[in-house]
This record gives C-alpha cells, sequence and structure tokens, in this order.
C-alpha cells in the first residue's frame, strides 16, 4: 500500500504551525509562536491573522524540505476549522482548501479540542478505550468522555475563564510577561515554603464544571490589600511572588482534581489523558500523576512540544478521518465556538 501522507495545519490562536505525518507517524513539524503579543500582554486577533498570512507559507514549506516530501506526494490536507480566532482560522482554512482542491486530494477540517484530545497517541501508541480526557489551555479548559474516534461525552467546561487564561491574567499582576503560564509554573516548582492558601470554587449546580474568575479576583484583592501597585504589576519581593505562584498553582490543581474525580464517578474509564497547553506545566503533571495512581488509571500526557498548539495534533487527527472515510466540503466555514461534536459525531 502506498504510504499515506496526511499535512496538517493549525492556526486556531497565536502559533502557526505545520506538520507532515506519513502512516500515522510524524516526519516533520514546526510551530512558530508570534512574540508580537507579548507587548500588548494578551493575543489581538488582527495581529495574529496578519502574522499567520506572513508565517504559513514558510512552515508548510519547511517541513516539506524537513522531510523530503514533494507537493504530488500529499494525499489529503488537514486543518483547523474552529474553535479559535475566526481571522486566525479562517488563514489556515483557506491555505488548505485551497491546496486541497489544486492538487486534487480530500480537505479534513478538524475540531481544535479533537486534535489535542488525541494527540497523545503520537507518541504512546493507542489509547485505552473508553478515557477521561481533560483539555486545558489558554482558551479551553474541559473534560470529555472518549469512548471512540469521533465518539464524544462532553462532561464539564469552564463558566468563565480557562485555566491558561487565568495564569496569564494574575501573571501581569505578578509581573510576569505574556504568556504568564511557564513563569508562574517555575516559581512555584522551585518555591519550598508555604504557599498563600487561595479558595477554591465548587460549583454546587455543576460538579463536573470549571469556574476561576474566582481565584482571579482572590489573588488580586489579596495583592491589592497588602502591596503597592508599580508599572508591572504589584511591588513584591521574589519570596512573596514565589509564594502567590505556588498558591496559585495549588488552587488550579486542586480544581481540576475535583473536576476529574466527580467524572471518574460516573463511568468506568480505563485512563486518563491530559493535554492542551496547561498540560505542559511540571506542577500539575505532578498532580495529574498523583491523580491517577490514586484512582488506578493509567496517565497519558503528550510531550511539552505536543500540548500547545501544533500541526501534529491536527495531522494526526485529520489522518484518523481520513483511515475513517470522512472527507469534509470545501465549504467548510471556521466555527470560532465549535463544539466538539459538530463535525462528524
Amino acid at each position: 500500500m502506498n504510504p499515506r501522507v496526511i499535512l496538517g495545519i493549525e492556526t486556531s490562536c497565536d502559533e502557526t504551525a505545520a506538520a507532515l505525518l506519513i502512516n500515522g507517524r510524524i516526519v516533520a513539524d514546526r510551530t512558530t509562536r508570534q512574540l508580537l503579543h507579548e507587548r500588548y500582554g494578551g493575543v489581538v486577533p488582527e495581529l495574529a491573522s496578519r502574522a499567520h498570512e506572513r508565517l504559513l507559507t514558510d512552515a508548510v514549506e519547511g517541513v516539506m524540505r524537513d522531510a523530503s516530501v514533494k507537493t504530488d506526494d500529499i494525499e489529503a490536507v488537514a486543518a483547523t476549522y474552529g474553535p479559535g480566532l475566526a481571522g486566525a482560522l479562517l488563514v489556515g482554512l483557506s491555505f488548505a482548501k485551497g491546496l486541497a482542491a489544486g492538487l486534487g486530494v480530500p480537505f479534513l477540517g478538524v475540531n481544535h479540542i479533537e486534535g489535542h484530545l488525541w494527540s497523545a497517541e503520537l507518541t504512546a501508541g493507542p489509547l485505552p478505550l473508553p478515557f477521561l480526557g481533560l483539555v486545558a489551555s489558554g482558551g479551553h479548559t474541559l473534560t470529555v468522555g472518549v469512548h471512540g474516534f469521533g465518539r464524544y461525552n462532553r462532561l464539564g467546561a469552564t463558566r468563565d475563564d480557562a485555566a491558561g487564561e487565568l495564569f496569564d491574567k494574575v501573571g501581569r499582576l505578578l509581573g510576569y510577561g505574556f504568556p504568564a503560564g511557564e513563569a508562574i509554573d517555575k516559581e512555584a516548582m522551585d518555591y519550598n515554603g508555604d504557599p498563600v492558601r487561595f479558595p477554591r470554587a465548587r460549583l454546587s449546580d455543576d460538579p463536573l464544571g470549571f469556574s476561576f474568575s474566582g481565584l482571579k479576583t482572590a489573588v488580586l484583592y489579596y495583592l491589592r490589600s497588602r502591596y503597592k501597585s508599580g508599572k508591572s504589576g504589584f511591588e513584591l519581593t521574589t519570596e512573596v511572588r514565589a509564594s502567590v505562584a505556588a498558591g496559585i498553582m495549588e488552587a488550579v490543581a486542586d480544581m481540576l482534581a475535583t473536576g476529574l474525580s466527580n467524572a471518574c464517578d460516573l463511568a468506568d474509564y480505563r485512563a486518563l489523558v491530559v493535554s492542551g497547553g496547561v498540560a505542559a506545566s511540571r506542577f500539575l503533571r505532578e498532580r495529574f500523576s498523583g491523580f491517577a495512581a490514586e484512582r488506578g488509571l493509567p496517565l497519558f500526557i503528550p510531550p511539552p512540544e505536543h500540548c500547545t498548539d501544533n500541526g501534529s495534533m491536527i495531522a494526526y487527527a485529520g489522518y484518523r478521518r481520513f483511515n475513517g472515510g470522512w472527507e469534509s466540503p470545501l465549504d467548510l466555514s471556521v466555527d470560532p465556538g465549535a463544539d466538539l461534536c459538530s463535525n462528524h459525531c
């Protein structure tokens, strides 16, 4: 059988990414994070779209050179259609549809969340089914019962800020740059003192859901009542900043564990799979490992480069769809608020 060569494109937010997959194995992968957003303290949608337009062609040509693959070798083109920023999604989707049409090969629209859910298979191999999936990133925090590829049961989600969004917002208060998650994680991992104790949100009406806005407010009030505010956050000693960072990570870990525990009580899952940019946190990886061990579940977390948005996860999800006989119409539109089951579920 001829090798199946899939090109994957990801442009849902501020990472411009492309990857090539041959017979289910990643052979080339390039991701460029748009550093221009750091000066604004957050992603500027219009600037993200323009950056994707500048960077995407180089990313695609780069992975083809890396893998020694010619355009005519490509058998299908996969791209994220949602959820994400509308303008950013449009750049990648339009590029993918144009390339697929020009080559006369199938176009595969991939849900961004689906890509994250299956990204662990790129390195771990087939995942035990059914598994409980947690996707935690700057734009999403949700749990999903996964019973097979394309067979999903959306369980709980954040009703306000996503976990990664929380890190970026409190990071500005602490004087970190954007994105702030990595800096907060490092401070928490290196801190050996007593962390600040922040409240943990418990949703009595939604035990599977999450809420992080209250934690954000608690951090603000704690700092405002004790420290002077400066031009780049509150004026804190290194010790105080670390104790706050550790307290934030402790609170987030506890809230995520509560949601996972409540989800585990509802079904007999055979594994826990954690993905998304927040899953790159060393602090949270240790907590997830402990939680999974207590529950007697094998834990699967992609390597850090496959936790953040990347083309490999889109290429792989596209590969699974291609093998399942799915193909997307060329008039597929971007869907910034796409539900996980809005495509082929």
